[in-house]
């Protein structure tokens, strides 16, 4: 367990509060959990909308859980009654069986509008950096979509646009870094001169709820302090780790080919081809000032001993 986990898990030992009440969807999430972890220390209550109600909840009878439904109608208002923010980090990663990115958005406009209906006063919402309603990509011509829902609803908010989160339970550095610890070649896609500007997932947290107190409508590009080209953040992770993978550069076509062939045998799917071209388009990155104190140069040698020594499925994570 970290440090980060076992703070939070002895925070939520704490009696509850009788507070405001807050609802995030996903708090059993990577994010999620975070920013339910600061509103409970804030004194407030909190509800979550979860497609897992049957999992173990890690705040105890601090957080009450309502089902995640987006075709009862009633029941998504009634889940909704009474908060006075809804954080929303729900998405899709990539389209799997029903989960698709049309179905997200669609998802997405009836969580909206459900919020509209319960009178919630305010949504935090949790895009991504560089979304564009005339994207190739389906991910981030989705995440527009969404946004676009959001600023017509009519409900005061709070649009987040995180690049790369990283933390104790990230996916892409962890997996980096599992990589590299066991295999003797890690593939470049491209020159691997592509950029990215990693954001902690704690300093992620704290602007959702400090976004959430303000009053006026924001969109707020969330990244971290430093930049680095790609093939620069895996030479970093795997020096951490003491890793001895020879950096190799192949054709994007080459680099999905050989992680599409590893997928069924780590279960997962581990990089789509529209997140290989995000990538390489430079869209993980912002022009705008850093709004994450957290260098990852700092966190990165403090989290290498257990950084990438098991592997992280998205499809465990979301679907088990």
């Amino acid at each position: 367990m970290t440090s980060t986990e076992r703070s939070y898990r002895q925070d939520c030992a704490k009696p509850g509060d009788s507070g405001e009440l807050d609802v995030v969807t996903g708090a059993f999430g990577y994010t999620g959990k975070y920013i339910t972890h600061r509103l409970l220390n804030a004194g407030r209550r909190v509800r979550t909308i979860t497609g897992h109600p049957d999992r173990e909840n890690p705040f105890g009878n601090r957080v009450e859980v309502a089902p995640m439904d987006f075709t009862d109608r009633t029941n998504l208002v009634r889940s909704l009654q009474g908060a006075a923010v809804l954080y929303n980090t729900y998405w899709v990663r990539f389209n799997h069986g029903r989960a698709t990115f049309q179905a997200a958005v669609a998802n997405s406009r009836a969580l909206i509008s459900a919020a509209k209906e319960a009178g919630v006063r305010r949504i935090v919402h949790l895009s991504i950096a560089n979304p564009s309603i005339d994207s190739p990509l389906p991910y981030y011509a989705g995440k527009a979509q969404v946004e676009t829902a959001i600023a017509e609803s009519g409900l005061s908010y709070a649009i987040l646009r995180p690049t790369v989160i990283f933390g104790a339970e990230d996916i892409l550095i962890n997996n980096i870094a599992w990589f590299t610890r066991r295999f003797p070649v890690f593939a470049i896609p491209g020159k691997g001169r592509y950029r990215l500007q990693p954001m902690f997932v704690e300093d992620l947290a704290t602007l959702a709820t400090e976004s959430a107190q303000q009053e006026r409508n924001l969109v707020v590009d969330a990244v971290g302090p430093e930049i680095f080209t790609f093939e620069d953040l895996v030479a970093k992770i795997a020096s951490a780790v003491g890793a001895s993978a020879r950096l190799v550069h192949v054709s994007p076509w080459t680099a999905f080919q050989m992680l599409r062939f590893a997928g069924p045998f780590l279960g997962d799917v581990i990089l789509t081809r529209e997140e290989i071209a995000g990538l390489m388009a430079n869209l993980l990155i912002s022009k705008a000032a850093a709004t994450g104190i957290t260098r990852f140069t700092d966190w990165l040698p403090k989290n290498a001993h257990s950084l990438g020594s098991k592997y992280s499925s998205e499809l465990h994570r979301r679907y088990r």
